[in-house]
């Protein structure tokens, strides 16, 4: 059975339609049903026994689609990347025992990145919880710490009511995942059909509307401040509130800095735009937070990646702290204006009382700030040899691919150079901050173009992260996702071998993977279903690039073969001061009496 009407609950709607009837049916129809009816409209899974009921429904459900992955940690960052390029709820799911603790990478990444995706485990009847049987894991209590929320339901007539709070509680306040394990019992029983007409979860309350008395605090805290400093985190584009910030900079003109979450939040091309800061961060981010008195920190988390020796960050600044999530306020860093809030409300209150602000006060400052950014720009070395600079192969695939174009990372030096040199003018830019996962980038790639099947999407890797997903290309050739892989191949583990040549005297300990050698990289695409390109010199960068944008056919991988020594530049060594940055080995920038 099915039930056509759906109202989709996943955009942050707490009132859901009641059924226009109830009927009994098992409990894998109800949950496909209630997929449906939540607004799943693509789940990412592999099918197993105990979760095998639900997908005898599925072969008959016209509503939802599901796409067969190759491994269940592909179906949870795909899940991922559909989320994050289609503003929904992405769904994954999977079978009990190994089925559901292979989404475990993908749930942490969700929860430390804030991504709303809710995954369906099936688990072993409730009889047998307990008993050690097969393929039995307590993936409740495993995920428990990585999950916004978690649901062990035992009876078919619970089902519905756990998918919609789950879609609900994903989406809402701040975004992450959820997981629903159902019991094979559950799954096999009848039950009633029960959509919830209201969703009341006692304790769950998220605030959006920020306080007027702290918004007005934080407005006179900015009209006071000569050194201010918009800090801008992942929670700026996860609230849908970039025209507002990008109106709110324009009506105050103050320098913004946007974090690895939040690249595009804030257009590069402007000159208020200092860049990405942290450990990698551009010598102006970095030097503006750092000599800032005002730090206007919306939508982050002030994670050690971005402040360095935390004592020693933005040492005479006074912070207002604006998230949605109150456990993030003042976790890391005392905030004198504390702000609860959705960042898109905050922003439209800030603006309304800074209406009639002077902008002229901070001249001084941007001027001050575009000194250090011109003096220090973000670049790159010329091998002597000819071998191709990965932040050139990158920067080209960003310029003809255009700014609609949607782009996934991997993790290690080519996020970075993908930080730096892709063209962040819009948020179209996906990657793995907070956990830092390997492997991320083919299947966030994947669910990207499910997403957004009209766009451009690519997908920049490593040679060591693409051998651990690479397997997702074989789902998006068979099931018609032309996804463009770029393999960045230095031949090695890339940011490992960077610490190794600093930090560790060019111990090269486990970090040579001798990929030029094996595997052959557009052979292993051809097998895939795949077409399957190769650069190694600059003249060939363009048209391989351009050949790849050609093809929307079928998948496309395009290996790059890059000089091993390329370094990811400025610098901030682990446990130190931002103050000790460096813009190239063992050299740190000449501070300018009056950028201090």
């Amino acid at each position: 059975m099915s039930i056509t009407e759906t109202d989709p609950v996943g955009s942050g709607g707490a009132t859901l339609p009641a059924p226009r009837q109830r009927v009994t049916m098992p409990g894998a129809h109800i949950l496909v049903n209630a997929l449906e009816r939540a607004g799943a409209e693509v789940i990412f899974g592999i099918p197993g026994g105990a979760i095998l009921p639900a997908y005898d429904p599925l072969y008959d459900a016209e509503g939802v689609r599901h796409i067969l992955v190759r491994h269940e940690q592909g179906a949870g960052h795909a899940a991922e990347g559909y989320a994050m390029a289609s503003g929904r709820v992405g769904v994954c799911m999977a079978t009990s025992g190994p089925g559901a603790t292979n989404l475990v990478t993908p749930l942490a990444d969700a929860h430390m990145d804030s991504v709303p995706i809710v995954a369906i485990t099936g688990q072993v009847g409730s009889g047998s919880i307990g008993t050690d049987a097969f393929q039995e894991a307590d993936i409740r209590g495993i995920t428990m710490p990585i999950t916004k929320h978690n649901f062990l339901v035992h009876r078919p007539e619970d089902i519905a009511q756990a998918v919609a709070e789950a879609f609900h509680i994903a989406s809402t306040g701040r975004p992450g995942p959820v997981l629903v394990d159902i019991t094979k019992d559950a799954l096999v029983a009848e039950g009633e059909f029960i959509w919830p007409e209201t969703i009341d979860i006692p304790g769950y309350k998220p605030t959006r509307r920020p306080h007027r008395r702290q918004v007005r605090e934080a407005a006179r805290e900015i009209c006071e401040a000569t050194r201010p400093v918009f800090y801008l985190g992942g929670g700026v584009i996860k609230a849908d509130a970039v025209d507002e910030i990008q109106g709110l900079v324009e009506q105050t003109q103050i320098p913004v800095v946007t974090t690895l979450m939040a690249r595009g939040a804030y257009p590069d091309s402007s000159d208020l735009h200092m860049g990405m800061p942290g450990m990698h961060g551009t010598v102006a981010a970095v030097g503006a937070l750092q000599r800032a008195d005002l730090l206007i920190a919306l939508g982050t988390r002030f994670d050690d990646r971005v402040t360095g020796k935390l004592d020693t960050f933005a040492p005479n600044a006074r912070v207002i702290h604006a998230d949605v999530d109150p456990a993030e306020i003042s976790k890391n860093r005392n905030a004198e204006v504390p702000i609860v809030g959705d960042c898109r409300e905050v922003i439209t209150a800030l603006r309304e009382h800074l209406d009639e602000v002077d902008t002229s006060r901070w001249d001084p400052w941007r001027r001050t700030l575009a000194t250090m950014k011109a003096k220090f720009p973000t670049s790159w070395e010329a091998w002597e040899d000819g071998s191709l600079s990965p932040q050139y192969v990158i920067k080209r695939i960003g310029e003809l691919s255009g700014p609609d174009a949607w782009f996934a990372s991997g993790v290690g030096q080519h996020q970075m150079w993908c930080a730096h040199f892709l063209p962040h003018e819009k948020p179209r830019w996906m990657n793995s901050g907070g956990l830092g996962t390997m492997g991320y980038c083919v299947p966030a790639a994947m669910g990207a173009k499910v997403a957004q099947p009209d766009a451009i999407v690519w997908g920049i890797d490593g040679d060591g992260c693409f051998q651990m997903t690479n397997q997702e290309l074989v789902t998006c050739a068979l099931e018609g996702i032309p996804v463009k892989i770029a393999v960045i191949n230095n031949e090695s583990l890339g940011m490992v071998r960077q610490w190794q040549t600093l930090f560790y005297e060019g111990r090269y300990s486990n970090t040579n993977l001798q990929s030029t050698r094996i595997p052959d990289f557009p052979k292993l695409a051809e097998a895939m279903g795949c077409v399957g390109l190769r650069a190694t010199h600059i003249d060939e960068v363009d048209a391989v690039i351009e050949q790849a944008l050609a093809i929307d056919d079928r998948p496309v991988v395009v290996e790059f073969v890059v000089h091993k020594d390329a370094m990811v530049w400025p610098m901030v060594a682990a446990g130190t001061s931002n103050d000790d940055i460096q813009v190239a080995k063992d050299m740190a920038p000449e501070w300018e009496e009056e950028e201090l």
